[in-house]
């Protein structure tokens, strides 16, 4: 098959539910780079919570951030840049502390991970996901013309669709999505990890349609409509089953290693 790219979620997906890369998926990555197939890894994550990964288990590779809003290549060059500005950050920061949410907000602007409470134990049990410290501090911590790649909630799961609904509601314009039962990701007009796609392809000049992509949540549906050969991963939410037909194996089952053994990738 002619396949010219693979693009792959993280959490959920590239690792399993030790937050470890299985053998197989290491093999098919080796594999695709012997083929010159770029590997792509797209993620809500930080730069700072991803390299860890690569630096882990021995490779380099681009990396999409903030589900889409920052590009970076392999020498981590940065291909593409967006986001909203400081006085919008300070806006919805202030809607969600005033609703007095059961969440508390984590803010991304470049490599910063600025939190309001470190001690928050959904903050500490971030840090220790994607090995990387959050710094305590606010909006304007920033300097006045800093991007913002994102604003995540870390929710009560059992809070957080109606989170979601009411920061909808109140903020039209911007992207706002669920990555995570318990997460709640906010970024510019715009972005999402299938407009990220969309314009790397363009950039490297690449067919999506010979493009392949593989998520489990909610904010992988934009990525998985766009690519030629969407893979959803078996422990994805049943509500997304009934939208893909090309389901994998789950992370802990080399659901991406599989899925490209059997489209002749490797």
């Amino acid at each position: 098959m002619d396949l010219e790219i693979v693009f792959s979620d993280v959490d959920g997906t590239l690792l399993n539910s030790e937050h470890k890369m299985l053998d197989g998926t290491k093999y098919a990555i080796q594999k695709l780079h012997e083929k010159d197939i770029p590997f792509v890894i797209i993620s809500a994550r930080s730069p700072s919570g991803i390299y860890p990964i690569l630096e882990e288990n021995g490779f380099s590779c681009p990396i999409i951030c903030y589900s889409g809003a920052l590009i970076l290549d392999e020498n981590k060059n940065t291909v593409y840049s967006s986001g909203f500005n400081r006085e919008i950050a300070e806006k919805v920061i202030s809607f969600i502390e005033k609703e007095n949410f059961d969440c508390c907000w984590n803010l991304y602007s470049g490599d910063n991970w600025i939190v309001k409470d470190k001690s928050d134990e959904r903050v500490i049990t971030e840090e220790n996901i994607v090995k990387t410290e959050a710094a305590r501090g606010s909006v304007e911590s920033l300097s006045i013309d800093a991007k913002i790649g994102k604003i995540l909630c870390i929710c009560n799961p059992e809070k957080t669709d109606e989170i979601e609904d009411k920061i909808k509601k109140s903020f039209p314009d911007l992207s706002v999505v669920k990555s995570f039962h318990t997460m709640i990701e906010i970024m510019a007009p715009g972005i999402t990890k299938g407009s990220a796609v969309l314009e790397l392809c363009r950039l490297w000049n690449i067919d999506v349609k010979r493009a392949a992509a593989f998520g489990d949540n909610f904010n992988d549906v934009e990525m998985l409509e766009v690519v030629g050969f969407p893979f959803l991963m078996e422990n994805a939410p049943d509500e997304l089953k009934q939208r893909f037909k090309t389901i994998t194996d789950s992370n802990n089952d080399e659901g991406i290693y599989k899925a490209l053994v059997k489209i002749g990738a490797i």
